[in-house]
């Protein structure tokens, strides 16, 4: 008869961006009574960086746990975005099973299908929970049917179709095994967590083994492996052996172990098998690495970490504005900066290049490295960074690149424009079914280059009104030929200076305008979108000479259009291959990789010429 430890469940909560697993880990906190009456405690707790709360995403998986009744949930709440899946995949490994939230509404998404997948794969047993049901377009039958479809064609064992479904309210803090009526708290959810999840084996007299599922880094006792126990018990002060990902083994002493209660990180003396805790004291821990003891070196099976699909540049700022806005401006402070990413996020990578100021640095989508740029900015660092590109991956000897499943909802009127965009990019229709609200959901399969810089097509095609979302499904053979990209050429500036309101509103009719009047713009800078499908140099510096006759229409009243701002997301997106984003803690500008027009000219000759010898 095994022994199991039924004071501890450990759970991870997992669902697509935006169905409400962090306010449900909220609910479940402040519901356990792991909070003084008076304590504050923020919304979204969990979240704890400045853009995990302004775009109301979560970025870094986390832990924390409840105690409920004398059973301790140790909980991970997982990001939902398919870009962090390397996170989601490592920390099935560390739970005996999930908690799968779905909207009442939106129902399975293309990050629900991806997050599940990789639970089922490692057996683990999920909890349902149906969320957002106090909205009035909720239809907790129809989810609950479509949540079913999808367990099915993943290929769920029995076991796991047998899931309880619980209906909930995370913003209410409300729970119920019903879909009709809510009760007043979160019980039936606790219950249902507590009668379902397996509990994990209390083997903690054997030896030891500890698995680092997560990296974190603290400036004063460097790298921390978080992991859970698997087998055994580990003491601060032991003497333990650490097997690399090569084999080879180092010593080291365990000098802090921390546990996980409500928000905090406690330090604690030793820990079990199936406790989840955080371990300092080895200065050169990787993930899926082993902690042993000397004499029973027995490694766990190397966790698998998702390789990145999309690829950039990230260049030392050259521009003629380089270094007035950032405080880290050198080759030195930015290698330093990407090495000090590299301790903690195992999906990234950085490759020197034969330049000393440029590096190729990869990622697992554009939210990645869009995050890294966005926070390296808000740092104080300026650099330059190029179009994303996809990796090629050698399968069998066939050049293969990563395909994208693509989910839209679009209402009717707009369907067709959406189907031949994405049949452009060479999309292929998998699925197209026609909602009750009148929706039409399509499904495709599109390479990922082009799904670079879509989305500002799809939300202008579609008025605003399309949900659009998209996750790395498979490397599949290279389809041959160009694919994607921007239609439009740019307006570039010919000179440096002050872009005048005069100059703005004399090109209105070129297109469209990036500047606001006064801003400082530079030679071979972009400043607009051109509504043709060539680049224009234009002179946006101009300014109306004054005269002492008198006009006729000097007393009416002109109206400049507004500029189009563009965010970082949307700069890296409209980008193309001969330009570049100078991004610097106060400004996103857009540039020509070359910035002398006749020497641009040169180059681009020679580029069509290649692309024709190719073809």
């Amino acid at each position: 008869m095994t022994n199991l430890r039924e004071d501890v469940r450990n759970i991870a909560i997992i669902a697509h961006v935006d169905h409400g697993k962090t306010t449900l880990v909220d609910e479940l906190l402040k519901q356990s009574g792991m909070f003084r009456e008076n304590e504050h405690v923020d919304e979204r707790a969990m979240d704890s960086n400045d853009l995990e709360r302004e775009r109301g995403i979560t970025i870094l998986a986390k832990n924390t746990a409840v105690n409920y009744k004398g059973t301790r949930i140790n909980i991970l709440d997982t990001p939902g975005h398919a870009d962090f899946g390397g996170e989601v995949e490592r920390i099935m490994k560390m739970v005996d099973g999930v908690v799968l939230v779905v909207d009442a509404y939106e129902g399975t998404m293309p990050q629900t299908r991806f997050v599940l997948k990789k639970a089922l794969e490692q057996n683990l047993k999920p909890v349902v929970v149906v969320n957002k049901i106090d909205k009035p377009s909720a239809r907790p039958e129809g989810v609950v049917d479509e949540v079913l479809d999808l367990f099915i064609e993943l290929e769920a064992t029995d076991e796991q179709l047998e899931f309880p479904v619980v209906y909930a309210s995370a913003v209410n803090g409300t729970a119920s095994l019903e879909s009709d009526k809510q009760d007043d708290t979160m019980q039936s959810l606790y219950e249902s967590i507590i009668d379902y999840i397996p509990a994990p084996l209390d083997n903690h007299e054997e030896p030891l083994q500890f698995q680092v599922a997560l990296l974190d880094y603290n400036d004063y006792v460097g790298r921390i492996g978080v992991g859970r126990v698997f087998r055994g018990t580990m003491r601060v002060g032991d003497n333990v052996s650490l097997i690399k990902l090569d084999g080879t083994v180092k010593n080291f002493r365990v000098t802090k172990i921390f546990g996980y209660f409500g928000l905090n990180r406690v330090e604690v003396q030793e820990a079990h098998a199936g406790d989840l805790i955080a371990v300092s004291g080895m200065e050169d821990i990787n993930v899926g690495e082993t902690v042993t003891p000397h004499d029973h070196q027995d490694a766990l099976p190397v966790l698998r970490i998702d390789e990145p699909t999309l690829e950039m540049t990230f260049k030392v700022n050259n521009s003629p504005f380089a270094g007035r806005e950032g405080d880290f401006v050198t080759a030195r402070q930015i290698q330093e900066r990407l090495d000090e990413q590299l301790e903690t996020d195992v999906s990234l990578k950085v490759t020197q290049t034969d330049s000393p100021d440029t590096w190729i640095v990869a990622g697992r989508g554009e939210l990645h490295l869009s995050i890294l740029i966005e926070n390296m900015r808000r740092e104080g660092y300026e650099l330059q960074v190029s179009k994303p590109q996809v990796i090629l991956k050698d399968i069998d000897g066939v050049t293969c690149e990563p395909f994208e499943r693509v989910q839209c909802e679009v209402p009717q009127e707009y369907t067709g424009a959406v189907i031949e965009s994405l049949g452009q990019r060479k999309g292929e229709m998998l699925d197209m079914v026609t909602t009750d609200n009148g929706l039409t959901r399509i499904i495709f399969m599109v390479p990922a280059r082009g799904m670079i810089g879509y989305t500002t097509e799809f939300m202008s095609q579609t008025r605003g009104y399309g949900i659009i979302n998209h996750t790395f499904d498979e490397f599949k053979p290279r389809i041959k030929g160009r694919i994607g990209g921007r239609r439009n050429g740019a307006l570039v500036s010919m000179d440096q200076g002050q872009a005048s309101s005069y100059a703005i509103m004399s090109l209105e009719d070129r297109g469209t305008n990036f500047m606001e009047p006064g801003t400082e713009v530079y030679e071979g800078m972009i400043v607009g979108e051109h509504n043709r499908d060539n680049d224009l140099t234009v002179n946006i510096t101009k300014v109306k000479h004054q005269t002492n006759v008198r006009s006729a229409t000097k007393d009416q009243t002109v109206t400049m259009k507004r500029p189009r701002v563009l965010t970082l997301e949307e700069a890296l997106q409209f980008i193309n291959d001969d330009e570049l984003v100078e991004v610097t803690p106060e400004s996103i500008r857009l540039r020509k990789k070359i910035l002398e027009k006749s020497a641009r000219e040169k180059e681009s000759k020679r580029v069509k010429q290649m692309m024709q010898d190719e073809e």
